[in-house]
């Protein structure tokens, strides 16, 4: 099962351990060279761009290996004899047919009574969608195809390069910004009294406040783009199929217990957030996404 650093949290703490690493080894190499801040400063942007981006499209790369290894996703073989699992594979290609994919995705399956599935991998050609035994249990062919008509569109409009270059952005952002206050607080004092620990504390504590900050930004896009997603559902499944689905996902979530609930709104399910967090959540929830499939908005 996925629990609160998976799924979700697994792309960013890959990219944020990635980002922390690579911060880490810049500030040893500079001090290794005996490089200061101010000798670097008018190469901070180009580091910061290629670092924040090297993170994120290394979290990207990774992305297909890390599902596997983690959830333990399993590739079903095209010649399953599961009727369920064929099912789901046919379904899969069907629909990465109708949206012109350059190459069929790998379809895996993983044991979990969660209800979710998820789309991954680092292009179009190179992409895999994947289905938990719960939502095989708890859904019929028809919200099953729902769901998959869905991930297949995250993948066709290309989210996952998407949102790994918001990710870079932010990234950059980030590590240029931590990186000029903090040069500025510290070149207030005498040089003498300097400390290149205040400076890395500072660094790393603006970076993980502005992460926070940038977090917000990335999930506005990403609420954004499964609207989108739930469209390409409706067309290539059908719309009764995808409000099927997410109905279905409704009901599941008042059969689950609290710790299920928890984790069931970092995945494809969402329910109705406060103000505060619907900043922070990853998918809108599932009374706006029905609506928007029944009005056509």
């Amino acid at each position: 099962m996925w629990t609160v650093v998976k799924r979700f949290l697994l792309f960013g703490l890959v990219n944020m351990l990635i980002l922390v690493s690579l911060s880490f080894a810049l500030n040893l190499i500079c001090a290794f060279l005996g490089i200061s801040p101010n000798g670097y400063y008018n190469y901070l942007l180009l580091i910061s761009v290629v670092m924040g981006f090297g993170g994120a499209f290394m979290s990207l790369l990774l992305s297909k290996w890390t599902a596997k290894t983690f959830m333990g996703v399993q590739v079903i073989p095209l010649n399953t004899n599961d009727p369920a699992l064929r099912h789901v594979i046919e379904s899969v290609h069907t629909f990465a047919k109708a949206a012109r994919l350059p190459k069929m995705p790998e379809v895996g399956f993983y044991n979990s009574p969660e209800v979710n599935a998820f789309a991954t991998g680092p292009s179009k050609s190179n992409s895999l969608v994947a289905v938990s035994a719960g939502l095989l249990q708890r859904m019929n062919r028809d919200e099953i195809e729902g769901v998959l008509g869905h991930e297949v569109t995250h993948i066709a409009n290309g989210d996952m390069v998407t949102m790994t270059l918001l990710q870079g952005v932010i990234n950059a952002v980030v590590i240029f910004a931590a990186r000029a206050i903090a040069q500025v607080i510290t070149s207030q004092g005498r040089s003498e009294n300097r400390s290149p620990f205040l400076y890395m504390g500072i660094v790393f504590g603006l970076e993980i406040l502005f992460s926070i900050l940038g977090m917000i930004a990335v999930n506005y896009f990403s609420r954004a783009r499964e609207f989108r997603a739930d469209s390409g559902g409706a067309r290539y499944a059908g719309r009764d199929k995808m409000i099927a689905s997410l109905r279905a996902l409704q009901g599941t979530l008042g059969r689950l217990n609290k710790e299920q609930q928890a984790l069931a709104t970092l995945k494809i399910s969402g329910r109705p957030h406060g103000a505060l967090m619907t900043l922070f959540a990853t998918h809108p929830s599932l009374e706006d996404r029905i609506r928007r499939l029944e009005t056509g908005r």
